[in-house]
């Protein structure tokens, strides 16, 4: 196993330089959306955008009023990953589980080298919990437990995607940052409680996939398991009939996760385990660049 130097060695080199390439370092709206933090309101000059407006004010004062917000100067934020067996799967260029702590190292150094505070929770389980600090060292700690982490076999009975958002709920106090690093595949019922989040914290999904969990590959008979539960199997992978109901079922359940995160007005950033990180953060970068433009005040 490489060691948490390298690992952030090898993450600059592949990635962080390449995007330093496209933005030259800059990463001002990247993973930092505007503040939500209502400072006051005051009365409508020229030159003032008109997507400030308070109606609300301007309907009572018969005035047009407009928000003016506080600049957040620290940033919090906090990475929660998928360590659940199914995380373990993949059959490209890695695990979906490499994929996941690829991106957390990638964050988390980009968010400790703004001088921001990144924190980690990892779940099932409760042994990847990292609060929240600054500085490279940080960084290097968060990659550390999270390698340690994947290393052992994954936590059986520990809280679930649901579980570790609502314990978020409940210990965030200021507005922060959040990425949910997971392939969405666990139990249901985390779909209430990660709309609640979005409501209070800038929330990113980050939903990683395998393109072999969308496609059942026809390779005769073979065993397959539950990574779950651990139920074993046995199918015919050329039965045409097998495969179009496993297509159908999978494209259900993806269906279902872009229902609740688009109904939650969640930024989804989508990796592969057959597809490098830059090309993809690149186009999530714009897409967020582009958003910030005309959503400075808020969702």
């Amino acid at each position: 196993m490489e060691t948490p130097e390298r690992v952030l060695r090898r993450l600059q080199f592949k990635i962080v330089r390449r995007l330093d390439g496209y933005f030259f370092g800059d990463y001002t709206g990247v993973f930092y959306g505007p503040s939500l933090d209502l400072a006051e309101v005051r009365e409508y000059q020229p030159g003032d955008e008109i997507r400030r407006i308070d109606w609300n004010v301007t309907a009572r004062m018969n005035r047009i009023f407009v928000r003016q917000y506080l600049e957040e100067r620290e940033l919090t934020a906090w990475l929660l990953v998928d360590l659940s067996p199914s995380m373990r799967f993949g059959t490209r260029r890695q695990l979906k589980r490499d994929s996941a702590i690829e991106f957390a190292g990638v964050a988390a150094y980009i968010v400790t080298r703004h001088g921001d505070k990144v924190g980690l929770m990892g779940f099932p389980g409760r042994e990847a919990f990292v609060p929240p600090r600054g500085g490279r060292t940080h960084a290097l700690r968060i990659i550390h437990v999270l390698e340690q982490a994947a290393s052992r076999d994954a936590a059986s009975g520990g809280p679930d995607l649901g579980s570790s958002l609502r314990h978020l709920v409940r210990l965030l106090r200021r507005r922060s940052l959040v990425f949910v690093i997971s392939d969405f595949l666990g139990p249901e019922g985390w779909e209430p409680v990660v709309r609640e989040l979005s409501r209070r914290h800038d929330v990113i999904a980050v939903w990683i996939q395998d393109p072999a969990e969308r496609e059942l590959p026809d390779v005769g008979g073979l065993f397959v398991r539950d990574p779950e539960t651990g139920e074993q199997l046995w199918v015919d992978t050329s039965d045409p009939a097998l495969r179009k109901a496993y297509r159908e079922l999978t494209d259900r359940q993806r269906s279902r996760v872009q229902t609740a995160l688009r109904t939650s007005r969640i930024d989804v950033l989508e990796l592969s385990t057959a597809e490098p990180l830059v090309e993809p953060l690149v186009r999530f970068i714009q897409y967020r660049r582009r958003k910030g433009r005309w959503n400075l005040a808020g969702r």
